[in-house]
């Protein structure tokens, strides 16, 4: 009995330099940066300035005007983000087929200002005088059981929260959710609003690229002028579609879903491991798992974030496994443009590694120009390079020391067993 396969037949993308999967795709293919000064709050009394965040966003284009109101940020976010998939796919949720469809949403940090917000009128004028309309917004679980609710998705519905691998972790469990039998389709992806709160974490941690005296504020990973993060937001929904499900609809496929890994690096939290063990053991596991050698990956999507010891760690780890093919393998962050999502990022990158298969290009690192002899990928800098793109490495690697990676494939690419 052949093995489910898993294709991806939707994607609805909400990103720093472009809202909607083919505006993003040619934004992502021209290097366009979405990483621009802050607008959506004060950053005066900071040495950092910049994020990668969304302009011109109006939920009331995706969603209509109703039930809006009590919605945070993060929530409408990836509603949105859900309303484009659907519609990509020409997925109709409907009383019939309802239950056979689930819900995975990656994110860690949830909506970190609803939390504040809630918690300061509870201190300030006492729980008794608290709006109890936006307490489910203080829960983790609040985006991904707002897309059910708004959709009427009732197959499962759940929630991931693994720091940076959150949204390729839910991927992954959604594939494997379709491959049981479980489900026929699921909408998974990640999401992340960016707030004060969360950028002051980072900039208090010294996490945010600019603070040091003389260091550039920029976002530019295995340069060497690389000295910390810039935050960014997204939202970035895939449909997974068991493959005879999406035949029977006449889905357009635009890849499929191959093999995944994990790893984990029990070494301190909040600082990376540049021994890379984790992140080498989920890259082995994955290619093994989707049945292919290091040799057949067209271009790996990668993690590095323009930190010195994340870029570092996730080089050591490719060159380990791919050996002699480790520099021939175009392997470049589209983080340059899009800045670090946290728990979006990874399906950010999903995004972008469909984007590459289907327009048979790499996406750039852009602000690279200072070559570090320990870095020493072929990270295509600055521009976009066309090339045969068939099988794709996606890597998520995290400060908690969790590594996650995936690869995704041309579908036309891949052997048909079910084919005549």
């Amino acid at each position: 009995m052949n093995a489910k396969r898993v294709a991806i037949t939707g994607i609805g993308v909400l990103a720093s330099n472009a809202i909607g999967k083919n505006a993003f795709y040619e934004a992502l293919f021209k290097g366009v940066s979405g990483i621009k000064p802050v607008s959506l709050f004060d950053t005066a009394a900071l040495k950092a300035h910049l994020a990668g965040e969304i302009s011109g966003f109006n939920p009331q284009d995706y969603l209509g005007q109703k039930g809006l109101r009590t919605l945070d940020r993060s929530t409408r976010l990836v509603c949105s983000a859900t309303k484009l998939c659907l519609d990509d796919a020409s997925l109709a949720v409907t009383q019939e087929n309802c239950g056979r469809i689930g819900v995975a949403v990656g994110t860690s940090l949830g909506s970190i200002s609803s939390i504040s917000g809630f918690d300061r009128e509870a201190i300030l004028e006492g729980p008794g005088y608290v709006n109890p309309a936006l307490f489910p917004n203080t829960v983790i679980n609040s985006a991904a059981s707002q897309v059910s609710i708004k959709f009427n998705i009732q197959g499962f519905n759940v929630s991931v929260s693994n720091s940076f691998c959150s949204s390729l972790d839910a991927l992954i469990y959604a594939a494997q959710a379709i491959r049981s039998g479980r489900i026929d389709a699921c909408l998974a992806g990640g999401v992340e609003e960016l707030c004060l709160q969360t950028y002051l974490a980072f900039y208090k941690g010294g996490l945010l690229a600019g603070l040091k005296e003389g260091a550039p504020e920029l976002s530019c990973p295995f340069d060497k002028r690389r000295n910390g993060v810039i935050l960014g937001e997204g939202a970035a929904v895939l449909c997974l579609e068991e493959l005879t499900h999406a035949r029977k609809r006449n889905a357009r496929i635009f890849a499929e879903v191959l093999g995944s890994g994990r790893g984990f690096d029990p070494y301190r939290l909040n600082k990376y491991y540049t021994r890379a063990d984790g992140l080498k053991k989920a890259v082995s596991a994955a290619l093994e798992d989707s049945g292919m050698p290091a040799g057949d990956i067209s271009y790996i999507s990668c993690a590095a974030n323009s930190t010195w010891a994340a870029d570092l760690e996730e080089t050591r780890a490719i060159k380990e496994v791919f050996g002699a093919k480790a520099k021939m393998t175009p392997a470049s962050s589209v983080k340059s443009m899009l800045g670090e999502c946290f728990s979006a990022s990874a399906a950010l990158q999903a995004v972008s590694a469909v984007g590459a298969i289907e327009r048979q290009t790499v996406p750039a690192t852009v602000n690279y120009r200072e070559s570090d002899a320990d870095c020493d990928l072929d990270c295509v800098p600055n521009t976009a390079r066309e090339t045969q793109v068939k099988n794709v490495l996606v890597n998520a690697v995290s400060l908690s020391g969790c590594s996650t990676s995936l690869v995704i494939a041309d579908f036309g690419g891949q052997k048909d067993k079910n084919a005549a």
